[in-house]
């Protein structure tokens, strides 16, 4: 992950920062000198403070396009997919000397293929079905409690490659913000955003989501 693609994630998922950088209310360099400790933590490395500035106001200016919304859908040929029963696991690199992560992913070939893995600099990162098969994949991992965070939903949304990606992810939390629907985390590619959030809220937030591109 970049720095621009950290400061996105941090900023989405926190509405009350994201609430304040809608309104202009926020003062980027108080800003970067607060999420700057979450950013290294993430990638694993120390991150100038300028560079945390600058991708912030980047994402901030990604905002000015709320007037324009209505004349440029921003969901337009946006494909949406919901899946339900997710389960969110989590181990550190440090984890990785009790169980090797390719034989984690050869375990989960031979029990699903509805899953999802990130690497990231300090932590390797599953959203898949939560069944019981794939939690005894950890059974030997000491710190196994922590792992799992259950009740989860996704909601995958596939864009053109020629959209602009935060202009959709500024949209897409701006829309379920409005809504009272809180992300607990979000995940970007080239073409696509993972928006995981409680599945007491899913069917919600793909029905408010699919009537904005029913519209476009």
């Amino acid at each position: 992950m970049s720095v621009p693609e950290v400061v996105r994630e941090i900023i989405t998922r926190n509405r009350s920062i994201y609430d304040c950088m809608k309104m202009d209310m926020i003062n980027y360099t108080a800003l970067a000198v607060k999420i700057q400790p979450e950013i290294e933590k993430i990638l694993g490395n120390s991150v100038n403070l300028n560079t945390v500035v600058v991708a912030i106001k980047r994402y901030a200016d990604s905002f000015e396009i709320k007037e324009e919304i209505k004349e440029e859908p921003v969901l337009r040929n946006a494909r949406l997919s919901l899946t339900d029963g997710i389960m969110d696991i989590k181990f550190s690199i440090k984890d990785s000397n009790e169980i090797d992560p390719m034989a984690i992913l050869d375990q989960f070939a031979k029990i699903t293929n509805n899953y999802e893995f990130f690497r990231l600099s300090d932590s390797f990162r599953f959203l898949t079905e939560d069944v019981e098969d794939i939690r005894q994949i950890f059974r030997n991992v000491s710190t196994n409690d922590n792992m799992f965070n259950t009740g989860l939903a996704k909601i995958r949304i596939l864009i053109p490659t020629s959209q602009n990606q935060s202009a959709v992810v500024s949209y897409v939390a701006e829309v379920l913000h409005t809504n009272g629907i809180e992300l607990e985390n979000a995940f970007f590619s080239q073409d696509s955003i993972t928006i995981i959030l409680h599945e007491k809220d899913s069917s919600r937030a793909y029905d408010i989501l699919h009537s904005d591109i029913m519209r476009t």
